[in-house]
């Protein structure tokens, strides 16, 4: 799956905002922005994995609506990360605040790139070499 290929491609990009100068407000702006393709990525390979286990939801689900299926579909999935991640992503393009841009960077790395860790983990192990298959 191409989009999983960028996924994690991308995740390894983002990894290495641990040791960058977050000081820097390029950087921090970086980062958020690193941050947001991300989460588009995965939710998208989300939706991908639901049409392939033929989910109806997946033909039109908004990134939301995704995340709510993938919650019942998928055993890795923890909802709650994945909702606020999807308002701190509907959020960063309001940010004009720096102590806000400093406190979503923060969350980044606390939390979120060890769920996009844990996502493609999951992935890999569940689909495998199917990965190569699904469109």
């Amino acid at each position: 799956m191409k989009r999983f290929e960028q996924y994690q491609r991308h995740l390894e990009t983002l990894k290495r905002a641990y040791q960058e100068d977050l000081e820097n407000e390029f950087i921090i702006s970086g980062v958020i922005d690193k941050f947001f393709i991300q989460f588009e990525l995965g939710w998208k390979v989300l939706k991908q994995l639901l049409q392939y286990e033929g989910e109806s939801i997946a033909r039109s689900g908004s990134p939301r609506e995704i995340i709510k299926a993938a919650y019942t579909c998928f055993d890795f999935m923890e909802e709650e990360m994945w909702l606020c991640m999807l308002q701190k992503r509907n959020d960063t393009t309001h940010i004009y605040n720096e102590e806000a841009a400093r406190q979503l960077v923060e969350q980044i790395l606390d939390s979120y790139i060890q769920e996009f860790d844990r996502m493609s983990s999951a992935v890999q192990t569940r689909y495998g070499k199917v990965l190569d298959k699904i469109p």
